[in-house]
């Protein structure tokens, strides 16, 4: 089952990427975030089964798009995908204290991230048990913030699973975590980061 919407925009890294749900679409091939010359660790091939992990995970959001909305129509408002820029992800590996390489980036769950925005919390949770059963990745676990929400006010509802990818023929798993959210949520979230992550520029 195909899922259509009317185009992918510029793919932007540094953050989602907000996908019109429309009857026609064409999915755009993705790169790995430009890297500044320092960045070793964290090159092109480090990204690439991210990258695959993320393309197919967005395929399996929009085959569950399809049959959600069969018993909900227009449920499901936006959904969006990004990898982990360098920058992004060795801030993370300070903040957890883990190594910066890719040993330390093994542990983390959301290098390849997607968001899903839907009309209502029971859509949510809808959704999730949905995606939850698909037989394209593995469920690992479930961080509900929406029951109880995190000491900066964020909610949602995140999903882990794992995706297994195939490279220079032979298979990698890869973990993709998904961030589901109602409008609301989705607007908190994005005025939350702006003023926990931006830079503040002097007048």
């Amino acid at each position: 089952m195909v899922c259509r919407s009317s185009a992918l925009a510029a793919f932007k890294f540094s953050f989602f990427e907000v996908i019109s749900l429309q009857h026609s679409h064409v999915i755009q091939p993705i790169y790995a975030p430009k890297r500044a010359a320092c960045d070793t660790e964290f090159s092109p091939a480090f990204y690439k089964p991210y990258e695959a992990a993320v393309e197919t995970a967005f395929l399996t959001l929009c085959a569950a798009r399809t049959q959600f909305e069969l018993d909900t129509p227009y449920a499901v408002r936006s959904m969006t995908f990004r990898l982990k820029s360098p920058a992004s992800l060795q801030d993370k590996l300070v903040r957890r204290g883990l190594a910066q390489d890719a040993s330390g980036a093994a542990m983390l769950n959301d290098i390849a991230g997607l968001r899903v925005v839907l009309s209502s919390i029971e859509a949510v949770y809808r959704f999730a048990e949905l995606l939850k059963k698909m037989d394209s990745w593995q469920f690992v676990l479930a961080r509900d913030y929406i029951a109880c929400p995190k000491a900066s006010g964020y909610r949602g509802l995140h999903l882990v699973m794992h995706v297994s990818v195939c490279m220079e023929r032979q298979r990698a798993v890869v973990p993709v975590e998904i961030q589901l959210r109602t409008p609301a949520m989705d607007m908190w979230a994005c005025v939350e980061h702006d003023l926990c992550y931006k830079p503040v520029k002097e007048a």
